[in-house]
């Protein structure tokens, strides 16, 4: 009880024994969901890729070709907010609870009070500023470089490969501040009655008390991820659902210890 005799809310119990057989068994289940229920995934799956693929047309429609890299590898950015439909799909059969197109797409409002519209407003303003930054790396090497609209002339030239290592290490530090707040905090506001801060939170806590896996776990997302988007984006109509059905499995082993 409080001071002022309000109860407090229990403590959030986070598992500190995450292990790779547990990304196995989320990877599994992931598959399972996706099987089960294939719609819902091939649909959330579809406005992903679709947008990834209009992006990418409107860059190369306006001659800013040398855009392309930093909004392929910033767009995933993005992906943990279009799964929030799939943790619902997740979260309902695990539960036994009815099935319908309203109850899911319901579920990317949130409970009503915005909190997950909050986390997606901030994932697309993460997109935005991973764009400033790239702008500003690309400027600082290759502002004078003449490359015109050919990107591949990235590779050929010192600047260019110097602009991409340090691209890539920005890049790779700021998706995993974003991957640290986001792992669980995007579940658990679908599962539970909480704010978006103390889900930040617990998903950072979570993060701290399974370091390594959860490293690991970040990788076989960002590898999945890539290679589902070489062939013209199409491979994220099955990757997207089964590591947002994935995720959601994992969330639930971390939180609670389920």
């Amino acid at each position: 009880m409080s001071s002022k005799g309000q109860p407090q809310p229990a403590p959030i119990a986070i598992a500190s024994d995450l292990t790779v057989s547990d990304l196995l068994a989320a990877l599994s289940a992931g598959w399972r969901d996706f099987l089960a229920q294939p719609k819902y995934g091939l649909f959330f799956a579809s406005i992903f890729a679709v947008a990834g693929l209009v992006l990418s047309y409107l860059m190369i429609a306006k001659g800013e070709t040398t855009w392309l890299i930093p909004v392929v590898s910033g767009f995933p950015l993005i992906a943990p907010f279009t799964a929030v439909g799939l943790y619902e799909v997740s979260r309902r059969r695990e539960a036994g609870l009815h099935l319908g197109w309203g109850a899911i797409l319901g579920a990317v409002g949130g409970r009503g009070d915005g909190q997950i519209l909050s986390m997606g407003v901030i994932m697309f303003v993460a997109f935005g500023f991973w764009m400033i930054v790239a702008h500003a790396v690309f400027a600082i090497f290759l502002a004078e470089a003449g490359l015109g609209s050919n990107p591949l002339a990235l590779f050929t030239i010192p600047a260019g490969v110097a602009m991409l290592v340090v691209g890539s290490i920005v890049g790779g530090i700021m998706a995993l501040v974003f991957y640290m707040t986001t792992v669980v905090s995007l579940p658990m506001l679908v599962d539970r009655d909480v704010d978006f801060i103390t889900a930040i939170i617990a998903s950072l806590r979570a993060f701290r008390r399974n370091r390594l896996v959860l490293l690991v776990w970040a990788a076989v997302i960002a590898g999945l991820l890539f290679l589902a988007m070489l062939p013209v984006f199409a491979g994220l109509l099955v990757a997207l659902p089964v590591l947002g059905h994935a995720t959601w499995h994992l969330y639930r082993r971390t939180i609670g210890g389920d």
